[in-house]
């Protein structure tokens, strides 16, 4: 799985996932800022070879977002369509972020309707990682 970088915004993989471990978390860590007007044209390719290589492995996918200083709607508009494309492939997700930033507490937060099964998780944490 590679890195992606777009503008202000990168998502890192992290290690060698599933080298030592196939069923070990995809780990994807955001840094910067996601505030195009129009994500989905990058981020909707990204998340379907996310969900691939998730899917091939099997493995749940980890997203990290407490480095990240800045998303707008139509980025939680995105993520919300890969959290329903996860689920439709019974892909496990976890979303992490920092409750101490009030931004991101409040878009997390709001999130929690579609933490219905288990297939979704949202964990927070008290600063980055």
């Amino acid at each position: 799985m590679e890195n992606l970088s777009s503008d202000d915004l990168t998502i890192e993989v992290m290690g060698s996932a599933g080298e030592a471990d196939p069923a070990a978390p995809l780990v994807l860590v955001w840094r910067g800022k996601s505030d195009d007007r129009y994500p989905g044209k990058v981020l909707g390719p990204y998340f379907a070879k996310v969900l691939e290589a998730a899917g091939t492995r099997p493995c749940p996918v980890e997203m990290h977002f407490e480095k990240l200083d800045h998303f707008n709607s139509s980025t939680i508009a995105a993520v919300i369509r890969f959290i329903q494309d996860a689920r439709q492939r019974g892909v496990k997700l976890v979303l992490v972020y920092n409750q101490q930033l009030k931004w991101q507490k409040l878009s997390f937060d709001a999130l929690r309707v579609f933490a219905k099964d288990d297939l979704l998780e949202l964990r927070s944490t008290g600063g980055p990682a």
